[in-house]
C-alpha cells in the first residue's frame, strides 16, 4: 500500500526513468533495484552521448595545437566550464578540474599557506578524502588536526564547533567540512559554519560530494572560500570533479602537480613562470570527454531542480523509515526525523552481519545496497561507537530522484524478510 506522502499534486520524477540505461537490464528475470547513490550516481543518455562526441568527433588536445580539432576541444571545454561555473554561481576562472573531491582537497591541503602551528578543523565523521589528507600534514609536522565531536543523534553542534575556535586562539586556519554526510545523509548547518569561521578568521572548505545532487551549492551565496565536487556523484562521467575557488584565494594556493600546462616558460637554470588561473592547477592532458560530461549533468540537473531532487529522496527515505521502524533490532544512523538524513537510510539489524545483510538484498531481490564504514573508518573507530550496534559497519540504502516508490515497497518488505531470518 502507497504512503498518502505521495499525492497526485507531488511532481513525479521517475519520470526521467527513460533516460538511464541501466533500468532497461534486468537480473536473473528480475528488474535492478539501484540503492547505492551516495556511492555513485546513474548517468542519463545525454550525458553518456556527450562524453561520446569527444571520441567521435574532436579527439584531439586542447590549448596545444592551433588546428581545428584542437580549436574544437578548447570551445567543448570553455562551454563545460562556463556551464559548471554558473552551476555553482562561481567565476570561471575559479573552477578548477580535478579528478574528484579527494585530488581538490588534496590540492588545497599541499596548496595552502600553512605555518608551523597551524590548525585544521573537521568534524568527526568526514570521508577519508577529507580526512587523510590532513593526518598526512600532521604526521609531517605541517599542521595539527582536530575534529568538532557529534552530538548524540550525530548532529552538527555549532557550539562544540566555536568552543573549539576559541581553544585555538585564532590558530585554526582552515575549517575542512562535509556538507552532507555520506555516512548517515546528514547535512550540517553550512551558513552558520561559515560566519561563525570567517569570524575568527579561518577559512572553510566543504566537500560538497553528496551535497550538489540535492541542495543548491552556490560558492558566493554559501560564503565559503573552497567548495570540492566529483561528478560521478552528481550524474556525471567518473574521474572528473573540481575545486571551485575564488581568483584571489587560487591565487594564494601554491601549486601541487606541476608539468606540461601549468607554466607559460621553463629554464634549465631552475626557473619558470607559472600559468594563470586555474590552468597553473591543471597539470598535463585533461579528461576532455569527462569535462564535456561534466557540463551536461550540470545542464541535466538544472533541468530536473535540485529542490525537487532533495523532495524526493526525503519522500523515499520518510517512506521506508515508516515502513520499517517496528522492525525488531532493527536501528538506524543518524537522527530519528528521517527529513534530516536526506536521501540516506543507515541501518544495521543487530545479530545479523551487514554484509551478509547486503549480499542477500542483491542475491535475492536485485537490491543494490553498500555495507562497511563507507570511508568513514575513524566514526566507526572511535571509543564510543566501538562497543555500540554500529561497531561493525552498516547497511546503507541511498536514493535516487529515479528511484520509485514501488522499488521503496520491494526494499521494506526484503528487510522485514530478512530480519524474520
Amino acid at each position: 500500500m502507497l504512503t498518502k506522502l505521495f499525492s497526485r499534486k507531488d511532481v513525479d520524477l521517475t519520470i526521467f526513468r527513460a533516460d538511464f540505461p541501466l533500468f532497461q537490464r534486468q537480473i536473473k528475470n528480475k528488474p535492478i533495484i539501484y540503492f547505492d547513490n551516495a556511492c555513485m550516481s546513474l548517468r542519463p543518455k545525454s550525458v553518456i552521448e556527450k562524453s561520446n562526441e569527444y571520441y567521435y568527433n574532436f579527439p584531439g588536445c586542447a590549448g596545444r595545437s592551433n588546428h581545428k580539432i584542437a580549436e574544437e576541444v578548447e570551445e567543448a571545454v570553455h562551454e563545460a566550464r562556463t556551464e559548471i561555473a554558473k552551476f555553482f554561481g562561481a567565476e570561471e576562472k575559479a573552477v578548477v578540474f580535478t579528478k574528484n573531491c579527494t585530488e581538490a582537497i588534496n590540492l588545497v591541503a599541499h596548496g595552502f599557506p600553512f605555518k608551523s602551528g597551524d590548525v585544521v578543523l573537521t568534524t568527526d565523521k568526514e570521508h577519508n578524502s577529507n580526512l587523510l589528507p590532513w593526518l598526512k600534514l600532521q604526521k609531517q609536522g605541517l599542521i595539527r588536526h582536530e575534529y568538532v565531536d557529534s552530538t548524540s543523534t550525530n548532529e552538527f553542534s555549532l557550539e562544540a564547533f566555536e568552543n573549539k575556535l576559541k581553544e585555538h586562539n585564532g590558530k585554526v586556519k582552515l575549517v575542512s567540512m562535509m556538507f552532507t554526510s555520506n555516512l548517515d545523509g546528514v547535512t550540517n548547518p553550512v551558513k552558520e559554519i561559515v560566519t561563525i569561521a570567517h569570524k575568527y578568521k579561518a577559512k572553510v572548505l566543504f566537500d560538497c560530494a553528496q551535497a550538489v545532487i540535492s541542495h543548491e551549492v552556490k560558492l558566493k551565496k554559501l560564503g565559503a572560500d573552497f567548495i570540492t565536487v566529483s561528478a560521478h556523484k552528481m550524474l556525471g562521467p567518473n574521474g572528473i570533479g573540481a575545486l571551485i575557488s575564488t581568483s584571489e584565494n587560487l591565487k594564494k594556493l601554491n601549486q601541487f602537480l606541476v608539468g606540461g600546462e601549468t607554466v607559460k616558460d621553463s629554464n634549465l637554470d631552475g626557473s619558470y613562470v607559472m600559468e594563470d588561473i586555474p590552468e597553473r592547477f591543471e597539470a598535463g592532458l585533461q579528461n576532455y570527454p569527462g569535462i564535456i560530461g561534466f557540463g551536461e549533468a550540470v545542464r541535466y540537473l538544472k533541468r530536473v531542480g535540485v529542490e525537487k531532487v532533495h523532495k524526493q529522496l526525503v519522500k523515499l527515505n520518510q517512506y521506508i523509515t515508516d515502513g520499517l521502524k517496528d522492525v525488531p533490532n532493527l536501528y538506524v544512523l543518524g537522527p530519528s526525523e528521517s527529513s534530516k538524513r536526506n536521501g540516506v537510510f543507515s541501518f544495521v539489524i543487530k545479530g545479523k552481519n551487514v554484509h551478509e545483510v547486503s549480499l542477500l538484498l542483491n542475491n535475492l531481490h536485485n537490491i543494490m545496497v553498500r555495507s562497511g564504514a563507507h570511508c568513514v573508518h575513524s566514526w566507526f573507530n572511535k571509543p564510543e561507537n566501538k562497543c555500540s550496534v554500529f561497531k561493525d559497519g552498516t547497511i546503507r540504502a541511498s536514493f535516487g530522484f529515479y528511484n520509485t516508490v514501488e522499488e521503496a515497497e520491494v526494499f521494506v518488505k526484503a528487510v522485514k524478510e530478512i530480519a524474520r531470518l
